[in-house]
């Protein structure tokens, strides 16, 4: 079973306190969940904040029976080397601490709503920490879990004696209400579903039609705006608005995103294990999950949808192979794709990866449809396969 890994600790003395922190990452979290059923925890490997030995337990199904559909943390003293360094100071000793954690997202940073705290409590007894800390169907379904990998912070204060009363007093004077998650993107998804709430623009999209909300789609899309607020907007309220050259599919993820910020997952990575007798469903699962995320990138471009475009290069990043590199690479660099279009070229940087192009008629591909691309790659593998041979070969 995949352990946790710590990321950094870092420890600080302050005015009579002793801070510090240590990051938990979870790396393999859909094998934790199904190794370790409720009740059952793995430990971190120990750190050291206020001269105390500290380990984070991660209960990934939940701490009791009525967690079981939440992730729990707890933070506990290390009860070994804590009492071996009390017989070695003459008795044991109260260990007060406050302890915060916080879900990291992608950029380390951490996430306001799934930040918690407890009070000032003597860990010498007993560990603290929270059995609700995350829903696991809010981890399973947001962008802070990535490639069945996401990180928890876990900060430390430990007070020194004359400071005790005092945190203790205005712990009773900070008395708080815990705040669920916001529910924002459920209950816009929720409206976008519900036909008969205030709809007021009808799309028509391949045959298949579409309502919305005109100030919800404006508030989100430049393009939107102009379009349903700009001059003709008067005809465009009371007309069905004809999109071409999208498939329903495609503009329905689309008016999702626009309603949740969020995305269903594309990428089948998960049926691997379900389905590793029957390769050619599984291909074909994973073709069609890459062609999606192409038409999305095309309409989050032609909608100017910035952030949904980025999530559409990430996700295609991890389809690029000899047999797709050709097609994504243009793609890229058709709508101004920055980081997908060096992804292509990093994985275009081996001798095999630059052979499978020839082989799969790539460089043809991209020769007939984006010369200019062609030219900066053969630039950056002059270094490791002479231009002649790229030449020869698609002669």
């Amino acid at each position: 079973m995949p352990t946790p890994e710590p990321s950094t600790s870092a420890s600080a003395i302050v005015s009579g306190t002793v801070t510090g922190h240590h990051v938990l990452t979870i790396d393999g979290y859909s094998r934790t969940k199904a190794k370790l059923p409720t009740g059952r925890f793995t430990a971190s490997r120990p750190f050291t904040v206020g001269g105390h030995s500290w380990s984070i337990h991660y209960y990934p199904s939940g701490d009791r029976s009525d967690t079981a559909g939440f992730i729990s943390v707890f933070l506990e003293l290390n009860p070994a080397a804590d009492a071996a360094a009390a017989a070695g100071s003459g008795g044991s000793e109260p260990v007060d601490a406050r302890v915060t954690f916080s879900l990291l997202d992608q950029a380390g940073r951490s996430v306001p709503s799934h930040t918690m705290a407890t009070d000032l409590h003597d860990f010498a007894a007993t560990g603290f920490g929270f059995g609700r800390f995350i829903e696991r169907s809010y981890l399973e379904q947001s962008e802070h879990l990535k490639n069945d990998r996401f990180a928890i912070r876990c900060d430390v204060v430990v007070f020194s004696d004359e400071l005790r009363a005092e945190a203790r007093t205005a712990d009773a004077a900070a008395l708080s209400v815990a705040v669920p998650p916001s529910d924002l993107s459920q209950h816009l998804g929720g409206l976008l579903a519900a036909k008969e709430l205030g709809a007021d623009v009808t799309f028509l999209v391949a045959g298949e039609t579409f309502t919305a909300h005109r100030c919800v789609l404006a508030a989100r899309s430049p393009v939107f705006r102009a379009e349903l607020f700009g001059p003709m907007k008067e005809s465009a309220a009371t007309a069905v608005i004809t999109v071409d050259d999208i498939e329903p599919d495609v503009f329905r993820n689309l008016l999702t995103f626009m309603y949740t910020d969020t995305l269903p997952e594309t990428n089948p990575q998960e049926l691997e294990e379900e389905e590793e007798d029957d390769d050619d469903d599984y291909e074909d699962d994973q073709a069609q999950a890459a062609a999606m995320v192409e038409h999305l990138l095309i309409a989050a471009d032609r909608y100017n949808l910035e952030r949904l475009k980025l999530i559409c290069e990430d996700r295609l990043c991890k389809h690029i192979d000899g047999e797709s590199v050709a097609t994504i690479l243009a793609l890229a660099e058709q709508h101004s794709c920055d980081g997908l279009k060096e992804a292509c070229f990093q994985f275009l940087s081996s001798r095999s990866a630059l052979n499978s192009l020839v082989a799969t008629d790539g460089i043809e591909h991209l020769a007939r449809w984006c010369p200019s691309v062609l030219n900066q790659l053969m630039s950056k593998v002059a270094a490791l396969v002479p231009v002649d041979f790229v030449v020869r070969e698609t002669r």
